[in-house]
């Protein structure tokens, strides 16, 4: 499936209410990689297992799945040539035990869940594997009675450390020790028995320094009278890691000698928690088995969205008299909850989900569900919100099929809205030849007129209280919108005759252009530059209709109809008939009024009038401008 429509769907917070219900991670992470299917016998066989977990469910059954772990990176670790530690064996071991509790649960439970049976038989019965970690691990640490030699290099070490006890007990009690102590106990400083000297006895001992205290007052002193003991001690407990390390190695062997086995093992158990955590969603949201087909018939009988828990149901239906629906209303009046509701009950049922709807409802599986839903308004690519539509509607036009089903929001919107309104019917028209099934929500009228006179098309509307206009979010198929601009227009007190004048604009364009001769406006009288062509003069402002802007005459029209134009401080010609008078110089400027102002600045002025009364200082500032 498209992964754009994916996340408009907001199928990751489906997948994650579900994901919930799971007992372990082995059933999570089979849910975080559980995309829609596209083939209806996988679809049915995942929506009939669904259906034989919550038979299970309802017969008060539960799975004995608790305790059971991931073990997929302990069996990684062996076929790396790892040994497990003892803890690891452990977990193992309590793995291998929940398998065969669950082995023998479904065993007689063919009756409610057949399927699901059938697939406790792929599980291997281990227990002597189990038997030999019993043995050999206690708690998080080797069995003395793993192995012989485990137990007699074990005695031996109590032994030892027995006569390693004795010998210091002598040296605290021993009367001429006495002065040289500064505490009477023994200490175990980095695995060697010492006793607390005194600094400045410290030779007076005989024995070996091991560790002093951080103010230097104290040495801890193994006394030589254990020092044989101590090595034969650390020869002990090496010989007893050696030995541990034998009997971890040969667990891991045991376990490795199965691995195959134990990997199909942990895909049943992760298959088993995905589809109970199914069945505890379908339990949760009294869920539905919904029926299913492949030709693109949709019908959504009292349906719920997954995603709001208190909603109103809806019922909808596609694919067997029209193929394409077109959904008009008010804004915030459900439309677009209508295309996700659609579009996430289908991806639901084709993951396998029971859906909360009434029995009878009937979902098509598609090749393909592609979505324009949102605003995708681009600024790294300096997309707007129209060429992010388009951009995204050219893709499913390459993309699509027969067997798709299209959910498109607000179809058209974002530009001028009578070639919108084109576009959109033209892009519904060639959805509707490819075969697709197409669902689209609207505001343009002419989209809604093109739907009700075509015979493969329908229209529906989003109903709402008219005395209110509180939206009801319930659809109605076969029904097209209401103007609700006008309804609302007129609740706010614009008079009927406005209202039905604009209802005939809406149906028929046809405007009334005379309306201004009717009115009560005064009439002028008729300018001669009205019936004549206006003869431009110096000062006149213009609009250059070209550009949209305004811009001072600077010469009258010469012998090639041109005018020249003072625009954005610079000088251009232009045709009249490029021109449109805005205002008249006589009109902006007083009789005599010099218009050379126009065209110069302040400084160009103050010059010419020094240089006029004689003034040396313009005269030289003139000849300097000239290079005289």
């Amino acid at each position: 499936m498209n992964n754009a429509t994916l996340e408009k769907l907001n199928y990751k917070e489906l997948k994650d209410i579900v994901k919930s219900f799971c007992v372990s991670n082995l059933g999570k992470k089979l849910i975080d990689k559980l995309v829609p299917s596209n083939n209806i016998k996988q679809v049915r066989r995942m929506i009939k297992e669904t259906s034989e977990g919550r038979r299970l469910i309802d017969a008060s059954y539960h799975m004995p799945l608790e305790g059971v772990f991931d073990i997929s990176p302990l069996i990684e670790k062996i076929e790396k040539g790892g040994v497990l530690e003892p803890s690891e064996v452990i977990t193992v071991g309590d793995f291998l035990r929940g398998c065969r509790k669950v082995k023998a649960f479904i065993k007689d439970k063919e009756g409610y869940a057949e399927t699901l049976s059938a697939y406790g038989e792929n599980i291997t019965d281990l227990k002597y594997i189990e038997d030999e970690i019993n043995i050999a691990i206690r708690g998080t640490i080797v069995d003395s009675n793993a192995t012989k030699e485990l137990k007699k290099i074990r005695r031996s070490i109590e032994l030892c450390e027995e006569k390693i006890k004795e010998k210091i007990e002598r040296f605290i009690k021993n009367p001429s020790n006495k002065e040289y102590m500064q505490e009477f106990f023994v200490s175990i400083r980095n695995g060697r028995y010492t006793v607390p000297i005194k600094a400045a006895y410290k030779n007076h001992v005989q024995g070996t320094i091991v560790e002093a205290s951080s103010k230097g007052t104290t040495v801890f002193m193994e006394p030589a009278s254990v020092s044989k003991y101590t090595i034969e001690l650390i020869t002990l407990k090496a010989e007893e890691s050696i030995e541990e390390y034998k009997i971890l190695s040969t667990l891991s062997e045991m376990i490795f000698q199965k691995h195959q086995e134990i990997k199909i093992n942990i895909e049943v158990i992760s298959e088993y928690d995905m589809i109970l955590a199914k069945a505890k969603y379908s339990k949760e949201i009294n869920g539905i088995e919904p029926k299913l087909n492949d030709y693109g018939y949709i019908k959504i009988i009292k349906g719920k969205y997954p995603l709001i828990k208190e909603c109103v149901p809806l019922d909808f239906e596609i694919g067997n008299k029209y193929r394409s629906l077109i959904i008009t209303g008010p804004n915030a009046g459900g439309k677009t909850v209508v295309l996700k509701s659609v579009g996430l009950l289908t991806l639901a049922a084709l993951s396998g989900f029971h859906i909360s709807a009434h029995e009878n409802t009937e979902i098509a599986v598609f090749d393909d569900i592609f979505v324009d839903i949102g605003d995708n308004q681009s600024i790294e690519n300096a997309l707007s919100t129209f060429s992010s539509h388009v951009k995204n509607l050219a893709e499913i036009l390459k993309e699509s099929s027969r067997n798709s089903l299209l959910l498109f929001d607000e179809i058209g919107s974002g530009t001028e809205p009578n070639e919108g309104a084109a576009l959109a019917i033209a892009i519904l028209e060639e959805f509707y030849h490819k075969g697709c099934i197409t669902v689209a929500s609207t505001h343009y009228g002419e989209i809604k007129n093109f739907s009700q006179n075509h015979p493969d098309f329908e229209n529906a509307a989003m109903e709402f209280k008219r005395d209110t206009l509180e939206p009801l979010y319930k659809l109605h198929i076969g029904k097209s919108g209401d103007s609700n601009a006008l309804y609302i227009s007129r609740k706010m007190g614009i008079s009927d005759n406005i209202i039905e004048r604009s209802r005939k604009y809406i149906q028929t364009k046809d405007y009334n252009y005379n309306l201004v001769k009717e009115s009560k406006i005064p009439k002028r009288e008729i300018e001669k530059s009205e019936t004549h062509e206006y003869i431009y003069r110096v000062g006149d402002k213009v609009l250059l209709l070209d550009k949209d802007a305004s811009g001072i005459v600077y010469k009258e029209i010469d012998r090639l109809n041109n005018i020249t134009v003072l625009f954005n401080n610079e000088f251009i010609e232009v045709n009249y008939r490029r021109l449109k008078l805005e205002i008249s110089a006589e009109e902006l400027y007083p009789k005599d009024y010099d218009m050379s102002q126009l065209f110069s600045s302040y400084k160009e002025r103050k010059l010419n009038r020094d240089i006029e009364r004689g003034s040396k200082k313009g005269l030289k500032k003139f000849r300097k401008q000239e290079g005289i």
